[in-house]
């Protein structure tokens, strides 16, 4: 029995390097590749290859360890435990504001609004509207009075919305007969 088939040439240079090359795939297959897979990992190690001295040298190294944490837990706990006495401190001093605040609103709420003079039957009819002293305070009454809303104005005037909602809110009032 022959190992080859009759019609294949040993002689080949292109058939001997492709023997070649399996050779060196089996090789390495059966050599290099299980050496490559070989981790090394130091708990991969058997106990009898650790000595009894580095045992108890880890194991003081894990207890120094345990009492570090635990100190630095009651450190934390301890600042946390003083921020929140300060939140509660300050929550109550806010409400007491605020519970202050209300008594002064409810005061200011019961004393008599300030009211412009009104117009009697002995007062003249046409009273002259007062004139702003600043063109830009003019400006803003007159498209006020026009109905647009403050936001508006403040675009169109190119300035700040707060200022104008400001001046407008400041405006004497006007009775127009």
């Amino acid at each position: 029995m022959a190992p080859f088939p009759a019609d294949i040439d040993v002689h080949n240079p292109t058939f001997q390097w492709i023997l070649i090359v399996m050779g060196l795939a089996t090789i390495y297959i059966a050599v290099v590749r299980p050496a490559m897979k070989k981790t090394k990992d130091p708990l991969a190690k058997t106990p009898s290859m650790n000595s009894l001295a580095q045992q108890r040298s880890v194991e003081r190294q894990m207890q120094n360890l345990l009492v570090e944490l635990s100190e630095m837990t009651r450190q934390i706990t301890a600042q946390l435990d003083t921020r929140t006495q300060k939140l509660l401190m300050l929550i109550q001093d806010a409400d007491e504001r605020i519970t202050q605040l209300k008594k002064l609103e409810n005061n200011n709420s019961t004393a008599p609004a300030r009211s412009w003079p009104a117009l009697t039957e002995s007062s003249p009819r046409n009273i002259p509207i007062p004139e702003p002293a600043d063109e830009q305070h003019q400006s803003i009454y007159h498209l006020a009075d026009q109905g647009k809303p403050a936001g508006e104005i403040a675009r169109e005037l190119n300035r700040p919305r707060g200022e104008v909602e400001l001046i407008l809110a400041l405006r004497p009032p006007v009775e127009r007969v």
